[in-house]
């Protein structure tokens, strides 16, 4: 069972604020082998989704995206930072993460469209989750990215 918090920036307890920095760190610099600014400038204006598991008593983060506001990385409306842990991998909980930050997205932002830009080994799990891939691959970071919209 996964506890989702949807929250702006300056609402998250430094506690949790911290384990979002740390899980991003893990996935998107270590794992991924990624040297990039993580810290961006986007996390103040946006809205964070997080989603809590507790396990042996313990309350851990494993999955988590932010959403950026028309106009602020795009015209559109955007998902973005989209991760599981790589314990909670496998078992659903990324489509179920970005299904909720449509879901919260669309009624904090009715009537926009998402861009996202998406690794494109994910296009076929986007496009099932009714995004379509909008430009050729690029590099971001040495990883074949591409721009979807929904």
């Amino acid at each position: 069972m996964i506890e989702w918090q949807w929250l702006a920036f300056n609402d998250i307890p430094g506690a949790d604020l911290y384990q979002v920095l740390y899980q991003r760190q893990q996935v998107f610099v270590l794992e991924q082998q990624c040297l990039y600014p993580d810290i961006d400038g986007y996390d103040l204006a946006a809205h964070h989704l997080l989603g809590w598991r507790t396990a042996d008593g313990k309350r851990e983060l494993v999955a988590y995206l932010r959403c950026l506001a028309p106009g602020a990385k795009y015209e559109e409306m955007s998902l973005g930072r989209v991760l599981t842990t790589q314990a909670a991998r496998g078992g659903g909980i990324g489509r179920q993460l970005v299904e909720q930050g449509i879901r919260l997205a669309e009624q904090l932002h009715p009537g926009h469209r998402f861009r996202i830009g998406a690794q494109a080994r994910l296009e076929q799990f986007y496009g099932s989750l009714g995004f379509k891939a909008v430009t050729a691959p690029y590099d971001e970071d040495g990883i074949l990215h591409i721009d979807m919209v929904r």
